[in-house]
């Protein structure tokens, strides 16, 4: 059942536009300004379809790419999760497809707010659903530590889910405050949120780990005696004294 979300929602989408189609004006307002003024026009037929077309796109997409992944039989183990994340990106477009016909119909919509709202409660979902993803190569943070790795991926989507529904608040509560401020608070969420998907948190994968997944010990960087003895069992040779002869 859950699969027939998706695919229901786009055809209540354009069930929508096909219904509404004689009331729309010849050019609608397609873009909005950080202020929720128009600054970008499209023909009727773009208002009412582009949005629904996304939305087939993506849902296309995303069922297609689950079956030439490498490691697609990780799927099944969280196929609720992936399939929450494919009904809630086409059920975010299609609520922005509803606020854009409104604003043609002359509804008192306010894209300003409702753009961070509908984008903070994604991550929100996204952030309390991405913990439970299984290795794979199309969704999740994807690093070569983390898909090299099950144990790195496990903590570092733990770590990248409270982030991520962290922002989602943040741009939740940007909502409020239309224009630059929330523009500025969504675009400072958006930077803590994409924080675990790069190797400057080291924090995030946890101890480091070699091959078979076995933890490494960390060095302190003034045991010299230790890295040389270290690098002197790879080159073959007995490890380096140091200090006095006895």
């Amino acid at each position: 059942m859950r699969r027939l979300v998706a695919p229901l929602l786009i055809l209540a989408a354009v069930a929508f536009s096909i219904a509404v189609w004689n009331r729309l004006p010849e050019t609608m307002p397609v873009h909005w300004d950080l202020r929720g003024q128009v600054n970008g026009y499209g023909s009727r037929a773009q208002g009412a379809f582009l949005l629904p077309g996304i939305m087939t796109a993506l849902w296309l997409l995303m069922r297609f790419l689950r079956r030439i992944d490498p490691r697609r039989a990780n799927y099944a183990k969280f196929a609720d999760t992936y399939d929450l994340l494919v009904n809630s990106l086409v059920a975010l477009f299609a609520v922005m497809h509803v606020a854009l016909i409104g604003a043609a119909l002359g509804w008192p919509v306010s894209m300003e707010r409702v753009a961070p709202a509908l984008i903070g409660l994604q991550f929100i979902i996204l952030g309390n659903a991405l913990p439970r993803a299984r290795p794979n190569w199309w969704f999740g943070i994807r690093t070569p530590w983390t898909l090299s790795n099950d144990r790195v991926w496990t903590r570092t989507h733990r770590v990248g889910g409270y982030l991520l529904a962290g922002a989602g608040v943040v741009l939740l509560v940007s909502a409020a405050f239309p224009g630059p401020l929330s523009f500025a608070l969504g675009a400072a969420a958006a930077i803590v949120a994409d924080g675990p998907g790069h190797d400057r948190h080291p924090f995030v994968a946890g101890p480091a780990v070699d091959r078979d997944g076995e933890s490494i010990p960390r060095q302190a960087p003034g045991d010299r005696g230790t890295q040389a003895a270290r690098a002197s069992r790879h080159q073959g040779d007995p490890p380096a004294r140091h200090g006095p002869e006895r």
